[in-house]
């Protein structure tokens, strides 16, 4: 947490739009807000996502909330709107094969980066979901459950989840054994069975313990190199 940031009281449940306002007021004049779609799955990519919305009623979207709290539905429309209305954007999308040979936790941190990168205009304050990314070169601060009470957090959770949703809906047309469309690549009672009787495909995670036991051989060797690339989208 920065000293500026400090200087700045806002309650939790002051209202979606409040810290940014309040950051606002401090002089941080674009104010930009991260999230992550993907963590837990163990098939298909991390998607990571970035979002700066504007000052007053353009940038209060309707229906925005947490990703996880909203339906299938609601989230199609809340994405519509971010997109319509949102001063920046960004997507980042690291594929399965990255995450087995860097580790999630450094995709994670990367992607997020990458999204902050990406946004024109350049933020000034970066808020991001749970823990810090550093190296960003402007103040940040990482909110505890940041996208339940942050707008712009909340926004770039739509965006990565609605992204992902549709990257393993396409991903179950060429392999439906899995049935990626149902539930999006995270470990549920179907998918455990699948794998049981299929094996993997190339779009699981290999790193992944539930995986690796179901792979030929038992186990797999994961490279830790640092020559992956992280490709983007959106």
């Amino acid at each position: 947490m920065t000293a500026l940031a400090r200087r700045v009281l806002v309650r939790r449940d002051a209202g979606l739009w409040a810290l940014e306002g309040a950051l606002r007021r401090q002089g941080f004049s674009v104010v930009a807000g991260a999230d992550e779609a993907g963590r837990g799955a163990c098939a298909g990519p991390l998607v990571t996502a970035a979002c700066v919305l504007p000052d007053g009623p353009r940038g209060q979207v309707p229906e925005l909330a947490d990703s996880k709290l909203l339906t299938a539905p609601a989230r199609d429309r809340v994405y519509a709107e971010v997109v319509r209305r949102a001063l920046a954007w960004s997507v980042v999308v690291i594929p399965p094969q990255d995450i087995d040979r860097r580790g999630l936790h450094v995709c994670n941190i990367q992607g997020l980066r990458r999204a902050f990168a990406a946004l024109q205009p350049a933020p000034a304050y970066a808020l991001t979901d749970g823990f810090p990314v550093v190296g960003l070169g402007v103040p940040g601060l990482a909110v505890w459950k940041g996208d339940r009470v942050v707008a712009c957090i909340a926004a770039a959770s739509v965006l990565a989840k609605v992204t992902r949703d549709r990257i393993m809906t396409r991903l179950h047309a060429t392999y439906p054994l899995y049935d990626f469309a149902t539930h999006k690549g995270y470990v549920t009672d179907g998918h455990s069975a699948a794998l049981d009787a299929h094996g993997p495909c190339v779009e699981h995670r290999f790193s992944y313990v539930n995986v690796a036991r179901r792979t030929p051989g038992g186990g797999w060797l994961v490279d830790m190199g640092d020559d992956a690339e992280v490709r983007e989208a959106g």
